[in-house]
């Protein structure tokens, strides 16, 4: 038996890539829009929507290529990237269908043209994701007392100091104005330590993290976090694009 599934909208995310997204939702201040395509975009599908706080997004893991062999097992990066516990006591990407639930702010149901647009907050959405379904969180039935959290009881913490550098400082200053919040968002993102579990470190290994339309650029040293620089998609792309470029 199989079955197909068409979606219902996408979604516009800051997070341009897998890489830097958060690994659970409410974890960073980010704000996502669920642009709704016919037939479901129907004003009517959303009536009564606001009265929820809170809202269950099903979602497909579209950047995730598919492995030839199915493994039950796979390793969380809660447990240092080492350990290795069953892919249904995880929220792993790589699943047997891909298929990701996260739990958003609901930010209001607006009108553009003749689309209908869900803002969603505090989501962990790479940009282009494919929606499959939306449905209301229930706090009577879904925040239940004494539930256990496994080996990820709490949050992670956000143990990473960051310094800005001259150049990237300066690019704030222009950034923040047209996209406020913008700061928060990286400084939030970055604290997580987006860096693989598995990854050894040098002082000399920068890091590329693209934020809306923005390649940050940065390393670690010393148990803190140094950023070079923030450029445009474009000056990144060029600069990539010359013979002596470095990363």
């Amino acid at each position: 038996m199989s079955f197909t599934y068409e979606p219902i909208g996408f979604i516009q995310s800051p997070f341009k890539s897998k890489f830097g997204v958060p690994r659970q939702p409410g974890l960073v201040e980010s704000t996502a829009l669920l642009r709704i395509d016919p037939p479901w975009d129907d004003p009517l599908a959303f009536r009564d929507i606001e009265g929820f706080s809170h809202l269950w997004i099903l979602f497909h893991f579209h950047e995730v290529q598919p492995r030839e062999k199915w493994s039950p097992l796979v390793r969380p990066p809660r447990l240092g990237g080492n350990n290795r516990v069953g892919v249904f006591a995880s929220r792993s990407p790589y699943r047997p269908n891909s298929l990701g639930l996260s739990l958003v702010g609901n930010g209001g149901v607006s009108r553009s043209g003749n689309q209908t647009i869900l803002t969603l907050l505090g989501g962990d959405f790479v940009d282009g994701t494919p929606v499959l379904d939306i449905k209301p969180y229930l706090p009577y039935a879904e925040a239940l007392t004494g539930a256990r959290g496994g080996y990820a009881p709490t949050p992670p913490p956000a143990t990473l100091p960051i310094h800005f550098e001259p150049r990237a400082l300066l690019a704030l200053e222009t950034i923040e104005p047209s996209l406020p919040g913008f700061t928060t968002l990286l400084k939030q993102m970055l604290a997580l330590d987006p860096r693989p579990q598995y990854h050894s470190d040098s002082p000399d290994h920068h890091y590329g993290l693209p934020l809306y339309d923005y390649n940050v650029r940065w390393r670690v040293d010393q148990g803190a976090i140094h950023v070079a620089e923030i450029e445009s998609h474009e000056a990144f792309l060029a600069r990539k694009s010359t013979p002596d470029s470095r990363e």
